[in-house]
């Protein structure tokens, strides 16, 4: 059994250092892609790291940010912010080449990495757009054992009803405060996902981003499964998992805008798929084959994701099929006139 406890307050540290970034100003830069990252995200990495290098010091760490990108793209002045910062959080004094230091404590540099018989992925704020705009995101903490995603530490700060830490472990999934005890099993409760099985009634999470997904496609699968009149809200971040894991969704889809190049990062969703599965949920790409995270920084063979509590699963794939094959022949009418 892997002892999680160390994770669970590197994740609350982190979130406490994200509202704090939230209350001040929020110092934003372009990565490649032009992905936002924040003074958070260098922070939130950092103290994750500094928990894997005392507890777990011969993993490999496969994460989003990185020292060379921390010194590069951010200023003098703003590291000093982000040490000053993390240095409170902590408890102890930080300089700016010790973040540099966790940041890239074992850093993997290459897909051997995943296959390793214990790898973690971290994302530090995952849903910065989300966190941006002051809505939802997560502290994200994944452990991949021999590839396969079994492991994971979430928090949730804007979680509906309070803000809580999402766990799996020895293929189980559980829950608590974020604010409460955060020992194994003292307020911990088991998740199940939920048994609803009647279409009609399930409850569809989507990615608030218009850039990340094509919304219209989304509606377009889930009518062509039933789901019509679902209940669907949006979200950023892995919370779109937490809530299918808790028993809160059904169905969390996630089908890429047409002709998108964009990436799937393993970081993402490792987590979020240990939840589910933990919980008794699926998780497959969108024609129900197994997702697969051995292959670097991205989920390079997979097209997307459905998760979802299961009684519903062989719908959504059926439905995705459908749409694809419906979407082949419009485009062949259209290259016909």
């Amino acid at each position: 059994m892997t002892n999680l406890i160390p994770l669970f307050h590197a994740a609350r540290q982190a979130a406490d250092l994200c509202a704090r970034v939230q209350q001040t100003a929020v110092f934003r830069s372009e990565k490649s892609g032009q992905e936002p990252v924040t003074i958070a995200d260098y922070g939130a990495q950092a103290i994750l790291c500094r928990a894997l290098m005392r507890h777990f010091p011969d993993d490999p760490v496969i994460a989003e940010e990185s020292g060379a990108q921390f010194a590069d793209l951010v200023s003098p002045e703003d590291r000093a912010q982000i040490a000053a910062l993390v240095s409170d959080v902590i408890g102890e004094p930080v300089d700016q080449n010790a973040l540099i230091a966790w940041l890239d404590h074992n850093r993997a540099v290459d897909a051997s990495a995943n296959r390793a018989p214990r790898a973690w992925l971290i994302d530090p704020v995952d849903g910065t757009k989300g966190f941006l705009a002051l809505r939802h995101y997560v502290v994200a903490v994944g452990m991949l054992m021999d590839g396969e995603p079994t492991g994971a530490v979430v928090a949730a700060p804007i979680y509906p009803g309070g803000g809580r830490l999402f766990y799996a472990v020895d293929g189980a999934s559980y829950s608590l405060p974020l604010r409460g005890s955060l020992d194994h099993g003292a307020e911990a409760a088991r998740m199940r996902v939920s048994s609803r099985a009647d279409i009609p009634l399930a409850r569809a999470m989507e990615s608030a981003e218009e850039s990340h997904v094509s919304h219209d496609r989304l509606a377009r699968a889930r009518g062509l499964a039933g789901l019509d009149e679902a209940r669907v809200e949006q979200a950023d971040s892995q919370e779109k998992y937490c809530r299918v894991a808790a028993g809160d969704a059904e169905l969390y889809l996630r089908l890429p805008r047409k002709h998108s190049t964009r990436p799937h990062m393993i970081w993402d969703h490792a987590p979020g798929v240990a939840l589910v599965r933990g919980a008794g949920g699926i998780v497959t790409d969108i024609d129900g084959s197994p997702l697969d995270f051995t292959l670097g920084r991205t989920l390079a063979r997979n097209q997307g994701v459905i998760a979802t509590n299961g009684q519903i699963h062989d719908a959504l794939i059926e439905a995705v099929g459908r749409l694809l094959a419906l979407e082949q022949a419009e485009s062949g009418s259209s290259a016909g006139l």
